[in-house]
């Protein structure tokens, strides 16, 4: 059995699956801040409601993907020490500052905002929240920063067999970083808008009442969506640019072509979704558009599925280098037995499937389930009840 399609599959199925609960993460995180800002500001205590039922989701997302997250960084240690060898004094450098800021910095923001409900003033409340995006953020960079380092390795020389980091700061300046860190992030946003504007509309189809709760949730979605296509569609085509100053063949690798094809076509999909969603909402028809209602649900999925062929268009165009023109993908994997890693692979697969659907039916049932009654009381608003 050869070991490298093994392998490179765990990584892409591992990656993947934890890629998503990032991006809901990020999207929601931002929404929440949103609506908590706005009711801070002297809004409605609708918005309250709002920040605790869709702050509930996003924690939900947020603790089983972190899960997912350190599930996945075993696979470097047991499947990718080459990789580590070869150039983890640089690229580890980015990474560990991730896990600081992720693991310590945003977790612990985030359990003085759920634990800060009806507890702490609003403003100092909203100032960890904000703390708790921004880090979000923060992580996102140096995730982006660590990968686009593999893409096109800057500011490092070859010594004695391993990278050496010459300039930390040139990996901020990597053209690998400068489009594809605004698109993840404009991805983010489509996917917290869509899914934001799909779980209002399952709530109008069904009739479930609190209509004004969901009609608020359903403009602020269809915005974020609307500027997050805009961005998403824009900054893709703005890496092709880029490709072709590092990685000129990067697109004529086999296997890119179909996932290429299908992100791009439905990145024009979402954007007429949510430009169509804005119209209504321009027409005051968001809560009367069935249609568009059916529509919004089933789309959902949408921005998930283009991001793992964005994902795949980004890491198999770089092959048959891990870290471009300096490793190749054969030699940073681990010296074990291809059985191994296969059992690895299998084990990581089940593992992260469990969490996926875990997290799917939590989530669906806090959805389904609705915002709690208006006189509910104000404490940990977001552990209750799921």
């Amino acid at each position: 059995m050869n070991a490298l399609p093994v392998a490179r599959l765990q990584f892409a199925t591992t990656t993947s699956l934890h890629f998503l609960f990032v991006l809901l993460t990020l999207g929601l995180v931002t929404l929440v801040a949103v609506m908590q800002t706005r009711w801070t500001l002297g809004g409605k205590p609708e918005l309250l409601r709002m920040t605790r039922f869709w702050g509930r989701l996003y924690v939900i997302n947020y603790a089983l993907g972190i899960v997912t997250g350190i599930v996945m960084e075993f696979q470097f240690g047991l499947t990718w020490t080459g990789l580590s060898a070869f150039a983890g004094d640089v690229f580890g450098a980015p990474l560990a500052i991730e896990t600081l800021v992720a693991f310590f910095l945003e977790s612990t923001f985030l359990g003085l905002w759920i634990f800060g409900f009806g507890r702490l003033n609003k403003w100092l409340h909203l100032t960890l929240l904000w703390l708790v995006t921004l880090t979000a953020y923060a992580s996102a960079l140096f995730i982006m920063l660590a990968n686009s380092f593999l893409q096109n390795p800057v500011g490092s020389r070859v010594e004695n067999g391993r990278l050496r980091l010459d300039d930390f700061g040139a990996l901020f300046a990597n053209p690998a970083l400068a489009a594809s860190l605004p698109h993840v992030l404009s991805a983010a946003l489509v996917t917290g808008g869509f899914f934001v504007v799909g779980v209002s509309a399952w709530h109008f189809l069904k009739r479930t009442g609190e209509v004004e709760f969901f009609r608020r949730s359903m403009r602020i979605g269809v915005v974020a969506a609307l500027v997050g296509s805009i961005f998403v569609v824009n900054q893709g085509f703005a890496q092709f640019g880029e490709l072709a100053k590092y990685q000129p063949d990067k697109l004529k690798e086999t296997g890119v072509g179909l996932p290429l094809g299908l992100m791009i076509m439905l990145g024009f999909v979402m954007f007429l979704c949510a430009l169509l969603g804005a119209l209504l909402l321009i027409r005051n028809w968001l809560t009367k558009a069935r249609f568009l209602h059916y529509l919004m649900v089933a789309a959902i999925p949408l921005p998930f599925v283009a991001a793992i062929m964005g994902w795949l268009v980004r890491e198999l165009g770089r092959q048959p280098w891990l870290v471009w023109g300096k490793l190749r993908t054969a030699d940073a994997i681990a010296d074990v037995p291809a059985g191994q890693i296969l059992f690895s692979f299998i084990a990581f697969t089940l593992l992260f499937a469990a969490l996926a659907v875990a997290d799917w039916v939590l989530m669906a049932r806090v959805a389904k389930r609705g915002p709690e009654p208006v006189e509910a009381p104000a404490e940990l608003p977001v552990l209750s009840g799921v």
